[in-house]
């Protein structure tokens, strides 16, 4: 599971012999490569288990890094990754609001309710937009242009808006318009935006309906059942089972779910 970050994610691996046997080597290294490319070197350590070696590394930055182990006396390596969420991950529902709907009591399992909760976020996301509100900085590559159109609606207001040319000017938010059902742009004095643009601002929903939230529960629990459940159930039963696959969400989406969502359907991929 994903480490949150600032966290320390405690990183362990075993030195073997070439016969496969974990073994104590003379020298053990490990290296921690960024999602930027930069490197740590944490200390590694032998573990009360023979071979056994572990790494206590801080996070941060967001993103996938790459572990890499490697023994000498005997000579032996080994590859391994992690995750890092970013400071404040987007999700439609709480931690205890999900627990509480999957019956789960125990901190054991938080980090896999997280997980799920996650993904069902961008699902939901996918059909309606931004549902948690967050600050959204986009590049519009446009020239002269009566309006610019922000990718990511609702939009509840303006950042910026700033030149990317050298030497450019960019806009006074005081002289600029902005609609948050279509994300359009425009002058209020009716005249033309000059791009290519920076435009960053604020999109979501600071109340967020009910159908939202339902289509979310039924998500959660969808997903959830498929890989926590006794078993796949056969086919015919319940939502596993739908006439119409979803485009591109194959049988992720439960079909109750995703009518739940029409009022607020911006189309598939617009979040």
């Amino acid at each position: 599971m994903p480490y949150d970050l600032g966290a320390t994610a405690r990183l362990t691996a075993g030195c073997r012999d070439p016969g496969g046997i974990l073994t104590t080597a003379g020298t053990a290294a490990v290296t921690v490569t960024l999602p930027d490319g930069t490197l740590a070197a944490p200390a590694a350590t032998e573990t009360a288990t023979v071979g056994q070696y572990q790494a206590d590394y801080v996070t941060t930055v967001p993103g996938r890094h790459t572990v890499r182990w490697v023994w000498a006396d005997p000579d032996h390596a080994y590859t391994d990754s992690f995750d890092v969420r970013e400071d404040a991950p987007p999700t439609v529902l709480s931690l205890q609001d999900a627990k509480n709907l999957l019956r789960k009591e125990n901190a054991a399992d938080d980090a896999l309710v997280r997980f799920w909760l996650e993904g069902t976020t961008a699902a939901v996301e996918y059909f309606v937009g931004p549902v948690v509100v967050r600050t959204v900085s986009e590049d519009h590559q446009v020239g002269l242009v009566r309006s610019l159109a922000l990718r990511r609606t609702p939009a509840l207001s303006l950042t910026s808006v700033t030149a990317l040319r050298t030497g450019a000017a960019g806009y006074d938010l005081s002289g600029l318009h902005l609609d948050p059902v279509t994300g359009a742009v425009t002058r209020l004095d009716g005249g033309r935006l000059l791009g290519p643009l920076q435009v960053v601002y604020r999109a979501g929903r600071p109340v967020v309906r009910a159908n939202i939230l339902a289509a979310s529960q039924l998500i959660l629990q969808h997903l959830w059942r498929t890989v926590s459940g006794p078993g796949r159930p056969q086919r015919g039963v319940d939502d596993y089972d739908v006439t119409e696959p979803i485009p591109g969400l194959g049988y992720a989406i439960p079909n109750r779910a995703v009518q739940l969502m029409n009022p607020d359907d911006q189309g598939p991929g617009l979040a």
